[in-house]
């Protein structure tokens, strides 16, 4: 899709509802749309909203092996009340061995940015980039939200995904969490705060999955 129509469709899209820019990306997909996952908080909403479109949609998890508890249960509760069609992929190294071999994730400070970028890129896009490679969707369905942090700030509702060469559809991109409390309560779906995400550190970073570095870090193999 040309910039051009990108920008026009954002247009169009801006005063839809989630639920109508969901049926308008799988319709553009032919059969190859997925959505990703990381049942943090807020996950089940955008779960909730594809499955009632295309119920067998790949759901593309990359399990790191740092989730607490809390999530593991959160995502089996998910999984169960919605049927996911779950593909999880799990990196070439456990988070034994990488505790092990390289002192596990690092503090998020800024000397250790570097350090974090390795972590990001063993742990969570080379798993991730071996899900988008076998998966190979033209659609790519996230929760993405522009008051996530200011990095996503100056994206919108489609954009080009030139990290996984594909169509990034965020349907909830405008919604506050209002919004999102709110569809939790009308659907009965459950939510999850104990989430923590070691491959970000915090709120403000970009793991690299939606962040510009994370694309050299793909190209470069995206390996230990």
């Amino acid at each position: 899709m040309t910039a051009e129509k990108i920008a026009r469709a954002n247009a169009e899209l801006r005063s839809k509802s989630p639920l109508e820019i969901v049926k308008w990306a799988i319709a553009q997909a032919n059969g190859r749309a997925i959505v990703s996952t990381n049942f943090r908080p807020y996950e089940a909403v955008i779960l909730h909203l594809v499955t009632q479109v295309q119920p067998e949609i790949p759901v593309l998890w990359v399990d790191h092996g740092y989730n607490r508890p809390a999530t593991y249960k959160h995502a089996e509760q998910v999984k169960k009340l919605l049927k996911l069609n779950i593909k999880a992929y799990i990196p070439k190294m456990t988070a034994a061995h990488y505790d092990a071999a390289f002192g596990g994730m690092p503090e998020p400070t800024p000397e250790n940015e570097e350090r974090i970028k390795a972590f990001s890129t063993a742990m969570k896009l080379e798993p991730f980039q071996r899900g988008m490679k076998e998966l190979a969707p033209t659609i790519w369905l996230t929760a993405l939200r522009k008051v996530q942090n200011p990095n996503r700030a100056g994206l919108d509702i489609v954009s080009e995904d030139k990290n996984f060469n594909s169509l990034k559809v965020s349907p909830l991109f405008y919604w506050s969490d209002a919004d999102m409390e709110k569809y939790l309560a009308e659907h009965n779906l459950p939510n999850e705060w104990d989430y923590f995400d070691p491959a970000k550190a915090d709120e403000k970073r970009e793991c690299g999955l939606h962040a510009s570095w994370g694309a050299q870090a793909v190209s470069g193999g995206a390996g230990i």
